[in-house]
């Protein structure tokens, strides 16, 4: 971020954010972390999931040219892709940068499209972390729509956070209450998720996505029956995880 000195570490930067931020709103939060990095050197990484439409409506507001990462893993609902579309044209977002793996290391490592039945570790590695981690090498910092309420791994998360000793990622969603969201969505008349009407609450890729029933976390449906929890990209209990996992190959 332009502002701080060349001498503060990424850690320093973090602790220095998070105390100027503590007590804002998320529009403050993302206006303020915008506003404050270097021309077109932050990126807001999307899902176009459940409630993926907030950040980016509220992105939409301050910067329609700001880049937004998308990733395709190619195993997404066909509504995802279809609503991805929609809701990028409906707000305005002008960048909308859609992210896969190489066409050959999907022909090499997953040929028949069933590595998520066998390592879904390795298959995340391979569709979502890798590909995003080639993408975001030319940003200073990255926009998230993680909140405390989603894990337990996920309880203590501030609005600013290190992501190795290179980049910061940027929260602007963590204090909020599924109650907040869907406030802003009904004030804002946004567009929701087609699979929502489905009893999809948490909307990942179409092999390791159920519904879910009444009573559970919204996240049960996300790779069920297993204990994963988490495909990579961010913090699984304080350690970066989008870092080469079992089965990631080498970039």
């Amino acid at each position: 971020m332009r502002h701080e000195s060349n001498f503060l570490t990424v850690n320093d930067k973090v602790g220095i954010l998070n105390r100027q931020s503590s007590n804002f709103e998320p529009q403050r939060v993302l206006n303020f972390a915008i506003q404050r990095a270097a021309t077109n050197r932050t990126a807001l990484v999307s899902s176009f999931g459940a409630e993926s439409v907030v950040l980016l409506h509220m992105v939409s507001q301050i910067d329609a040219s700001l880049p937004v990462l998308f990733i395709d893993t190619q195993m997404l609902f066909a509504e995802t892709l279809v609503y991805q579309s929609e809701v990028a044209r409906q707000l305005g977002l002008s960048d909308v940068r859609s992210i896969s793996a190489e066409t050959l290391d999907i022909s090499v490592r997953d040929p028949d499209g069933t590595l998520n039945m066998r390592d879904k570790d390795a298959c995340c590695a391979l569709r979502k972390s890798n590909p995003l981690q080639q993408a975001l090498k030319g940003f200073d910092a990255w926009i998230t729509g993680r909140k405390r309420f989603q894990s337990g791994s996920r309880a203590a998360l501030e609005f600013f956070e290190a992501d190795g000793n290179r980049q910061i990622k940027i929260n602007p969603l963590a204090h909020w209450r599924p109650e907040d969201l869907q406030n802003y969505i009904e004030t804002h008349d946004l567009p929701k998720h087609p699979k929502l009407a489905q009893s999809f609450a948490s909307i990942g890729c179409a092999p390791c996505t159920s519904p879910v029933k009444e009573g559970e976390d919204a996240r049960a449906g996300r790779w069920r029956d297993s204990d994963k929890t988490e495909c990579g990209i961010h913090f699984v209990n304080g350690e970066a995880q989008r870092q080469p996992q079992k089965g990631e190959f080498s970039s």
